[in-house]
C-alpha cells in the first residue's frame, strides 16, 4: 500500500525533519543562522537543490541503475547529481544576487556535501517512493529545512539582545537553541501516527 502524499509531506516537514530530528546538515544550520536574511537565502538554495536532486536521482536510479543492475553505484551517482545542481545554484546566485552570495560565503558550495540533501535522495530510494512521492518528499524536506533555519535565525538574532554568560555565547548558545527546538519538535510531533 502506497503512502498518501499528505503523510509524506508531513514526514518531510516535521516528523523526519533533517535538521532537528535527524541532525543532518548541521554545518550550514549553525553557520548561516546568525541572521534571517542569510538563513532565508541558504534555505531557498537548499529547497531548490533538494527538489531537483530528488527528481533527477529518481530518474537516474529508476531508469539507469535498476535496469542495468548497477544499483551499487547509487551513492556515487547521487553525489554527482547534487554537485552539479549546487554548481548551477552557485552560478545563478553569484550572477543575480551577489550580496547573498557574499553573505553565504563558503556555506553555499558546502551544500554539495550537505548530508541533508543526500539524505533526501537516499531515503527516497530506501522508502521505494514513486516519482511523485519522491518529489513531494524532496520539496517537503526542503520546506522543513527552511522552517527550522528561519526559526533558528530569528531566535539567534533576538538572543543577541539578551545578556548571556560569556561561556555560552556563540556556538554553545546555538546548540542550546537547537536542542530546545529539537525537543519541541520531538515532543509535539512524535504522537502523529504516519
Amino acid at each position: 500500500m502506497e503512502k498518501a502524499l499528505l503523510a509524506i509531506f508531513l514526514e518531510g516537514v516535521f516528523i523526519k525533519n533533517f535538521l532537528i530530528i535527524q541532525f543532518l546538515g548541521l554545518c550550514s544550520f549553525v553557520g548561516v543562522t546568525k541572521d534571517v536574511k542569510s538563513a532565508a537565502g541558504m534555505a531557498g538554495a537548499v529547497v531548490f537543490v533538494m527538489a531537483l536532486a530528488a527528481t533527477a536521482s529518481y530518474m537516474i536510479y529508476t531508469y539507469i541503475l535498476v535496469p542495468t543492475t548497477m544499483t551499487f553505484l547509487d551513492l556515487i551517482s547521487f553525489i554527482v547529481v547534487i554537485a552539479a545542481l549546487v554548481q548551477l545554484v552557485e552560478f545563478v546566485v553569484r550572477k543575480n544576487i551577489p550580496a547573498l552570495y557574499r553573505s553565504l560565503g563558503i556555506y553555499l558550495p558546502l551544500i554539495t556535501t550537505n548530508c541533508a540533501v543526500l539524505g533526501v535522495v537516499m531515503l527516497n530510494v530506501q522508502s521505494e517512493y514513486n516519482f511523485i512521492q519522491s518529489v513531494v518528499f524532496g520539496i517537503s524536506a526542503g520546506i522543513g529545512f527552511t522552517i527550522v533555519m528561519l526559526m533558528m535565525s530569528a531566535i539567534r538574532e533576538r538572543s543577541s539582545f539578551v545578556r548571556t554568560p560569556s561561556s555560552i555565547k556563540g556556538l554553545p548558545l546555538a546548540f542550546l537553541i537547537a536542542t530546545m527546538l529539537s525537543l519541541a519538535f520531538v515532543n509535539y510531533f512524535w504522537v502523529i501516527p504516519i
